[in-house]
């Protein structure tokens, strides 16, 4: 097999890099930090490695005129954010973490940021675009699935929930030619959606 620009080597080889996010241990700042790594910054040195640009992995800023979409779905799921906070299942698990006070709760919803903006760049990134080029729907599958398994072991309405917005931020990132859209909208709706657990 042809490794040099080939989309289905570069999704094979990143594979493994899911589960040494998984298995990876600490805090939630050594978290961040794990996830920095094995979702961001070696994939992409493998990416290069393998012959791939930065634009062709959506690891840019894009078209800025398709974030709109980002704002529009944010809006939308604030009724849904709200209920979801409601739920004592959502409640024991939200926040992931425990905080002190205001300070000490941005800086760890800043390394939840960080988090998922790993996760948005491997997953709407880099195991996206280059497949999304062949055929769009194998693309979008393809990082959907084990995007949603990642999500086994917290609250149960997570899994089916996390499958169909990874459908989701897909079509939105590759709208917009950026994985950016999508981390936003994740991020953002996930301070929310704590603020809401703590609050409600």
């Amino acid at each position: 097999m042809r490794l040099k620009n080939n989309p289905y080597a570069l999704y094979l080889l990143s594979l493994p890099f899911i589960l040494a996010v998984r298995y990876s241990g600490g805090d939630l700042f050594s978290w961040a930090v794990y996830n920095a790594l094995f979702y961001f910054a070696l994939p992409l040195v493998l990416a290069y490695a393998l012959g791939f640009e930065r634009g062709e992995l959506g690891v840019r800023v894009g078209a800025l005129k398709e974030y709109r979409w980002a704002l529009l779905l944010f809006i939308t799921s604030l009724p849904l954010s709200i209920y979801g906070a409601t739920l004592p299942e959502m409640k024991a698990y939200y926040p992931i973490f425990d905080f002190s006070g205001p300070l000490d709760f941005l800086l760890k919803e800043l390394a939840v940021g960080a988090i998922m903006f790993a996760h948005e760049a491997f997953y709407r990134g880099i195991l996206l675009f280059p497949l999304a080029r062949r055929n769009e729907w194998l693309g979008i599958l393809a990082q959907d699935v084990p995007y949603a398994l990642v999500h086994i072991g917290k609250p149960g309405i997570e899994v089916p929930y996390s499958f169909v917005a990874g459908i989701v931020f897909a079509k939105l990132d590759l709208r917009a030619g950026s994985f950016l859209p999508s981390f936003l909208l994740h991020w953002l709706g996930a301070v929310l959606f704590d603020v809401l657990c703590v609050l409600l």
